[in-house]
């Protein structure tokens, strides 16, 4: 069993392709390697691998802070760097709109994606 490196209110990654979900570590289910995240933006980039100077110009930023929390495979996720999430919070509204039926779509489509490209990770043992 892989040992949690991840502690609560860290900012972790969760990453496919050229998409990238930023969330704060809520907790850490070692009985089940999971970590359990409050989603805090999903942003888009042009490029699989963005450079430091295309940070803070992601082609979409969503805001999901009033989506549901997620509990994902914890092998799935990596440490966020503060270089990556400092600009692209800045860029977040101030004022959230409760019910963003767009931006939880989006998050959904982009979990089911991981989901369907990492399926060892969510088989049942």
């Amino acid at each position: 069993m892989l040992k949690p490196f991840f502690k609560p209110s860290q900012i972790v990654c969760l990453e496919h392709q050229n998409n990238y979900l930023y969330g704060e570590v809520i907790q850490i289910i070692e009985s089940r390697q999971l970590c359990w995240i409050r989603p805090l933006m999903l942003a888009v980039f042009a490029n699989d691998i963005p450079t430091i100077n295309s940070l803070q110009e992601a082609e979409e930023l969503w805001d999901v802070r009033l989506t549901s929390d997620v509990a994902y495979p914890l092998p799935l996720f990596r440490p966020a760097l503060d270089l990556e999430v400092l600009p692209l919070m800045m860029h977040l509204e101030e004022n959230v709109e409760e019910g963003d039926s767009l931006s939880k779509q989006r998050l959904r489509q982009f979990l089911e994606q991981i989901w369907q490209s990492n399926p060892r990770y969510f088989q049942q043992s």
